[in-house]
């Protein structure tokens, strides 16, 4: 059986990509959760992790005696391994599209990510209005985003980015959880395909788990002290 290993779910965006994907594609899995304690070497969190990927970074897919990491490559390889869930889009110029806004999501948007870093149990509205109204780089990367979806939502018809669920929503599930946490301003058609993303059996899931956690990992807080 796949084993995944995984950071906290209340903070871990990264986890969170294939963990999803896994869960939403019926794939059976092993998860492996490792707390995120420090990120220093010596810490708990390095030692495990470590022990099975050479950067000591979450996620990671053990499967028999081969090792991925990283979130989209993991990605890749089960697209490959289960062809029959068709985690890609069957439409060439469709997939070819996910591909390219899944990797737009995975290496872009650094001013949404680092201001509005993931926490599902927070709810933090009051921080969301003053970063936007201090960060224009933030506003950019939200309005790129919205308009995206709104664009493929049109053109596919829904209910996902691409008509049925793919390797795309399961990468842009956690900027729906920020969204969401953080009470930032969407059109209707980006809001009300937020809402049919957390109500997915797989993100739903997660956001249950995240939720039952009750950890709160300081250096993971930049906006609060305490739960």
């Amino acid at each position: 059986m796949l084993k995944l290993y995984i950071g906290n779910k209340n903070y871990s965006s990264w986890s969170m990509r294939p963990w999803v994907l896994l869960k939403q594609a019926g794939i059976p899995f092993e998860e492996v959760m490792v707390r995120f304690d420090a990120f220093e070497a010596g810490s708990n969190f390095k030692a495990v992790v470590g022990a099975v990927n050479p950067t000591a970074r979450v996620p990671v897919l053990i499967d028999g005696d081969l090792t991925v990491w990283d979130s989209l490559a993991i990605a890749e390889y089960l697209a490959e391994q289960f062809p029959d869930k068709a985690l890609w889009p069957r439409d060439k110029a469709a997939r070819a599209r996910a591909r390219s806004i899944s990797a737009e999501m995975h290496s872009g948007f650094g001013n949404l990510r680092s201001h509005f870093p993931m926490n599902i149990e927070a709810s933090l509205a009051e921080v969301g209005a003053r970063v936007l109204k201090e960060q224009p780089g933030v506003v950019e990367d939200l309005q790129r985003i919205a308009g995206m979806w709104s664009e493929l939502l049109d053109t596919h018809g829904g209910p996902m980015l691409f008509g049925e669920f793919s390797i795309a929503d399961a990468f842009y599930a956690p900027v729906c959880m920020r969204i969401r946490g953080y009470g930032l301003p969407v059109p209707p058609a980006a809001r009300a395909y937020i809402e049919r993303v957390a109500a997915l059996p797989g993100v739903a899931a997660w956001i249950e788990q995240a939720l039952a956690e009750q950890d709160f990992v300081a250096f993971d807080e930049p906006y609060r002290t305490s739960r």
